[in-house]
Formats: C-alpha cells, sequence, structure tokens
C-alpha cells in the first residue's frame, strides 16, 4: 500500500471532468507529479492549468486511450519526464444505453474501445513499467485503480453495451489483482464500481469522434428513454465526484480493491449472485421498485 504519496506521479485519463479531474485535484493537493489525459482539449488545457496553479508538475496529452499508439506515446512520455508512475487510474470512459439489439457496429466499436481497450492498454503499457521499478527498487509502491461501474456487477436492463464493458473492466481487474499478487508484493490494484454520480458520463456523447458516428442515424426509441433515464438519475446523485475521489485516494492508501460509492446498491449484487449459485432465472432489476419497471416497459411497448 502507498502511505506517502508526496513526490509520486500519477496518470490519470478522463482527467479533464469528473472522478478525474477531482482524483488530479487531491494529487496534487498531496504532493504529487499529475499526468492528465483526456480527449477533450478545452476541458484538459483547462484542468492542467488548475493543477499547475495547485503547485503540481505536470505533464498533459489530449488523448483518446481506446487508440493504441497514442497510449504507447503517452507512457514514453510519462517515463521520460517522471519515470516510472506510482499511481495509475485507467479512469476515462463513455455510457451508451438502449436495447442491445439496437446498438450499432459503430456503438459497439466506441464503447469497446474505450471502456475496455481503454483500461488495457492502461494496464499492458504501464504495469511493466511498474513492475521494473519494483524489482529496481525495494521501497518503490505503486496501484492501479481500473474505473469500472456498478453495472460492472449487475445487469439493468437497456443498458446492454455499457453493462458489457464494465464487466470487462471487473474482470480486467480482478483478473490484474490476483496476477500481480503473484509476482510482486509492491503493486496492487483496485476497481472503482460507482452508483450515479454526477459526472460528465451522460453526455459522454459529445466527444465522440465522427468516424465512430452512424451517419444519418437517428436514437432509437429504447436509447432516447436510457438517454433521459441516465440524464435523470446522474443529475439527482447526492455522492459528488469529489467524494467518491476521496474514497478511491483512501482505498488507495488502505490497499482496498472494491470501491463502492453506494454500498447500499451491493443488495442488488448479492441477488444477482444468489440467482447464479442457485441457478434461479435472473430477478427482475425492478423487484424493489416494480412501478418503474412497467412504466419502462410501458414507454418500450408504446403504451
Amino acid at each position: 500500500m502507498i502511505s506517502n504519496f508526496a513526490g509520486k506521479t500519477a496518470v490519470i485519463t478522463g482527467a479533464g471532468s469528473g472522478f478525474g479531474l477531482e482524483l488530479s485535484r487531491l494529487c496534487a493537493k498531496a504532493g504529487m507529479n499529475v499526468v492528465l489525459a483526456d480527449v477533450q482539449a478545452d476541458a484538459l488545457a483547462a484542468a492542467d492549468a488548475e493543477i499547475r496553479a495547485a503547485g503540481a508538475q505536470t505533464l498533459a496529452q489530449q488523448i483518446d486511450v481506446s487508440n493504441a499508439d497514442a497510449m504507447q506515446a503517452l507512457a514514453e512520455a510519462v517515463q521520460a519526464k517522471f519515470g516510472e508512475p506510482h499511481l495509475v487510474f485507467n479512469n476515462a470512459g463513455v455510457g451508451a444505453g438502449g436495447l442491445i439489439w439496437e446498438h450499432s457496429l459503430k456503438d459497439w466499436e466506441w464503447v469497446v474501445g474505450i471502456n475496455i481497450m481503454g483500461v488495457a492498454h492502461g494496464v499492458r503499457l504501464f504495469t511493466p513499467m511498474m513492475l521494473a521499478a519494483a524489482q529496481a527498487d525495494p521501497g518503490y509502491q505503486g496501484h492501479i485503480v481500473n474505473t469500472a461501474s456498478m453495472a460492472g456487477l449487475l445487469n439493468a436492463p437497456n443498458m446492454g453495451v455499457y453493462n458489457v464493458s464494465k464487466h470487462a473492466v471487473v474482470s480486467l481487474s480482478e483478473t490484474l489483482s490476483q496476477d500481480l499478487a503473484l509476482v510482486t508484493d509492491q503493486i496492487h490494484a483496485s476497481v472503482l464500481c460507482p452508483f450515479f454520480v454526477p459526472t460528465g458520463i451522460s453526455k459522454s456523447h459529445r466527444n465522440r469522434p465522427l468516424e465512430m458516428r452512424d451517419a444519418g442515424a437517428k436514437p432509437t426509441k429504447s436509447q432516447l428513454i436510457a438517454q433521459a433515464m441516465s440524464d435523470n438519475a446522474v443529475s439527482k446523485g447526492k455522492v459528488t465526484a469529489a467524494d467518491v475521489a476521496q474514497m478511491v485516494m483512501d482505498a488507495v492508501a488502505a490497499n482496498q480493491f472494491y470501491i463502492y460509492s453506494h454500498p447500499k446498491a451491493i443488495g442488488s449484487v448479492q441477488v444477482r449472485l444468489e440467482d447464479i449459485m442457485l441457478g434461479r432465472n435472473p430477478t427482475s432489476a425492478f423487484a424493489h421498485k416494480p412501478e418503474l419497471g412497467e412504466q419502462l416497459k410501458a414507454q418500450l411497448r408504446g403504451a
């Protein structure tokens, strides 16, 4: 576990807003060097200026985390400026909803590219650097945090491609933790599983590249409904991105693997796991609030 953050280096993807920006602020406050990566140039520039003004040394790079070459360039730039990082937050992510068969090929490629491959690139590039640092220095301590979601532990309807991507991040993170334990005691991993928290993820389509869009295609009814539900749930979230960022830093210091923004939501995870263990059909996601399920059903069926 990392007990002293001062003088160490943190790499944060999705650093221009939401959890990423709040993590950048906390890392700067703790006296760390901060590497900020984001796809949105204006948000990145503003974040970099703020973090530098707070007294941190920074490296800012505008990148699409799904791009392997861009992530390679980021890793090389980090190595050149600060050496091996101590904290890596594979945090960049996008959201998309709708009935699972209505996602286009480009929907799948965009969400999987960012949410899964973005994390995979961060793990495959930075973990070897961190292992090399650990081998060279018995005092080195490192930690990797991957941002998943409660959608990585549950399967809410009308959120198909997002659920799939976040389940993959949970699996990747659990495997990473187990694999690290085989080869080192100096580097650990965590997975962040937030519920509905006011961040920019419900508006992530604003940064969707043109080549990842379906020209002329209009959102389906289910996709419009999913967007409206996401906007409503996220906007009403009472746990802030700053609250969650502090939870993450505390978890790193305590070497805690699972990080939940809303621990009460774990009850639904328990029900799902019981379904699996008992071989029973999946319990309705709306079992605790059937009226919401009936409302969604009526909307989708046009009643």
